[in-house]
């Protein structure tokens, strides 16, 4: 008996191990399609959305003083005299190709990759700003470590800030401090994030000198200061909804029956809040922390705006305001992209934190 056992273990996966991970690998395979689809569909919904606005990009290049014929050989050099269906063609054909040319080495020619951000023979080409006059996939490249660096700090932040009120609430129900905790929240949340934003300035900046008023500093140092007012901001705007939904979802689980058995067995109120109540809802609070940065990532565009942060969200709000098509593209197929991606992390971590939903994919 002893053998065949070994002689079972030594064959590998069974057939019935097969058999179960085949529907994981078509569930995965069947989300990732549903996610390349959904950003192809925000992407061709951005783009002909722009291309019938009633305002002539060619213009704003030109200025407002030019020639009707200088706008006109602006238009065809930018490509706006062919129609948006023929603009549109061309844009899904050099969105994302595969050439052992080397980007940056054109000759010239249209069909070249001076535009093109490259990973091997994979090549991204997004056009030329309208305004810049320089790849979009540069201006990106420039701005995605920003944004990402603004919302992880506001994601942490918020995180961190919506626990603690959360935690303090729950302690005492029915108290002054727990309505104080969750009205202070309500307030907090109810409030637009630009007046958010400008009251911390006038605090922190204007009246204690103490960080600068906005900007993005040269040095790392300068640059991580400038980073606390928007992440900030962004911080207690998301720990106000944070804080009252951990807070009802600490309530409902302290209200269960293991809760009191664990009470009845002399587990003291913190043992029985840390480790029985916040670890069944953290799976909730994880997957919103998730999603909220997957949104954060494709730029909070009024806080990058008031703070001057030099963001996604400043560089989408900037295009479009001069009707900039290829880089209000290129800004919310990031911002699309990053999305799907937090959906995916979100569902992921979920699954590992919650054992139901793990025997459940099993």
């Amino acid at each position: 008996r002893r053998e065949r056992r070994r002689a079972h273990v030594n064959r590998g996966p069974s057939v019935r191990d097969r058999r179960a991970e085949a529907p994981v690998i078509a569930r995965v395979l069947a989300r990732i399609a549903r996610g390349i689809a959904l950003v192809a569909a925000v992407v061709t919904l951005t783009f002909f959305v722009n291309a019938v606005l009633p305002s002539d990009p060619a213009r704003m290049v030109a200025g407002p003083q030019a020639r009707p014929a200088d706008v006109a050989k602006i238009r065809v050099s930018l490509g706006l005299d062919r129609p948006p269906l023929v603009r549109f063609g061309r844009f899904a054909r050099r969105i994302l190709h595969i050439s052992w040319e080397v980007a940056g080495a054109s000759d010239g020619a249209p069909n070249g990759h001076e535009n093109c951000g490259s990973l091997g023979p994979m090549h991204v080409d997004l056009g030329r700003s309208f305004q810049q006059r320089r790849p979009v996939v540069v201006a990106l490249g420039e701005r995605i470590p920003r944004t990402l660096a603004l919302a992880g700090a506001a994601v942490v932040l918020q995180g961190l800030l919506g626990l603690l009120v959360a935690v303090i609430a729950v302690r005492r129900p029915g108290t002054l401090t727990d309505r104080g905790a969750v009205g202070g929240a309500l307030v907090i949340g109810s409030l637009p994030s630009f007046v958010v934003g400008i009251f911390l300035q006038f605090v922190f900046a204007r009246t204690l000198h103490w960080l600068p008023l906005d900007g993005f500093g040269k040095t790392f140092g300068a640059q991580a200061l400038s980073l606390l007012l928007p992440a900030t901001t962004l911080g207690l705007v998301g720990a106000a909804s944070y804080a009252r939904i951990l807070r009802d979802e600490l309530s409902r689980e302290l209200a269960r029956d293991h809760l009191r058995t664990a009470q009845a067995k002399g587990a003291g109120p913190w043992r029985r809040l840390i480790v029985h109540a916040l670890r069944n809802a953290l799976p909730a609070m994880v997957t919103l922390l998730a999603l909220d940065f997957g949104q954060l990532a494709g730029g909070a565009v009024v806080t990058e705006t008031l703070f001057r942060w030099p963001g996604l969200g400043n560089l989408g709000g900037r295009a479009l305001l001069d009707r900039d098509g290829p880089m209000l593209v290129g800004v919310v197929l990031v911002t699309a992209i990053g999305v799907v991606v937090a959906n995916g992390l979100a569902d992921l971590l979920q699954t590992l934190l919650d054992p139901r939903l793990r025997r459940r994919a099993g």
